[in-house]
């Protein structure tokens, strides 16, 4: 079997990747494999064709390959609230929170992700043609096997951009460096408020698997919230996933950041999550018709007769 992400050296999906390396799918009956397949929407378009079997990701990417949530349910979330941050040039000046600090600036961010910074800065009141804000791809970023993080932290060292938003790894990379801060990070309060809600890094299967493997998806979900737990109570054993995965000044940094992240790893995916998750959905265009009008059930999105397994 295999699980997609689309970022292997990264905190994001780290309980995923550390599920298959530390052995936890393999108790639980799963010869599972890591993939990485990116942008986002790759995954889950692989996801939709049969090529793999779980993916580990952005919740809202999952509309991607499965438009009106049909097709594909959340299984349990990897962890907690919106994680991507926005890091600028040190030089720049910016404070941290100030979303101004985007304007006439070139921010990189990776197809998928930017949805959320699209919306972050829209409620923000930013816009992107009237303040001059050039937010694309990162040039080189869509090669095979490149890390979008580690590699955006490098083009703004470079300075081929003045900024980018991507996961914790990429953004420590650029701070330890001295060439970048962080600007904008939801889930600890900078931005607005509602950008905390609008996506998660969730465990992501088709509905076909649901139905043919209800045994499956149960033993994934088992997987994860043990390895969850067992990170919370040993997060130095992130270093030993870090080492087998991560080329090795990543990996010197992947054991802090999963400190940081400890507080957010819970399996748990709460209506209120899903009603956030939805909202931004349809803010940016990705629910539209009949579901645009808000009568999305908790259901439909969620494989909620697994629910009582988060607990465990």
């Amino acid at each position: 079997m295999r699980i997609a992400v689309p970022d292997l050296v990264t905190n994001s999906y780290f309980p995923a990747l550390a599920a298959v390396e530390l052995g936890y799918f393999r108790a639980h009956g799963l010869d599972m494999e890591l993939e990485l397949i990116s942008p986002i929407g790759r995954a889950m378009e692989a996801l939709r064709d049969g090529d793999i079997e779980l993916v580990a990701g952005p919740a809202h990417g999952a509309l991607l390959a499965f438009p009106e949530w049909q097709g594909a349910s959340l299984l349990a979330a990897l962890s907690q609230h919106t994680y991507w941050l926005l890091v600028l040039r040190a030089s720049l000046g910016i404070q941290p929170g100030d979303v101004s600090g985007v304007k006439g600036r070139r921010i990189g961010a990776a197809p998928g992700p930017d949805a959320a910074l699209r919306c972050l800065l829209a409620d923000a009141g930013i816009d992107l043609e009237r303040d001059d804000v050039n937010l694309g791809p990162v040039p080189g970023a869509s090669e095979p096997g490149v890390s979008f993080g580690v590699h955006a932290a490098r083009a703004l060292e470079e300075g081929v951009i003045d900024g980018f938003w991507a996961n914790a790894m990429g953004a420590e990379v650029s701070v330890l460096s001295g060439i970048g801060v962080v600007v904008l990070d939801p889930r600890q309060g900078l931005g607005p408020p509602e950008a905390k809600d609008y996506t998660f890094p969730a465990l992501v299967a088709s509905d076909r698997l649901i139905a043919d493997s209800p045994a499956t998806a149960e033993a994934a979900i088992l997987a994860l919230v043990e390895t969850q737990e067992a990170l919370r109570a040993d997060p130095s054993r992130a270093s030993e996933v870090g080492s087998r995965l991560f080329p090795p000044d990543e990996a010197a940094l992947i054991e802090d950041l999963i400190r940081r992240d400890i507080p957010f790893y819970s399996p748990v995916i709460s209506p209120d999550s899903v009603a956030g998750l939805n909202r931004f959905a349809r803010s940016v265009g990705l629910i539209s018709g009949d579901a645009a009008s808000g009568e999305i059930d908790f259901e439909q999105v969620v494989a909620s007769r697994f629910s009582h397994l988060w607990a465990q």
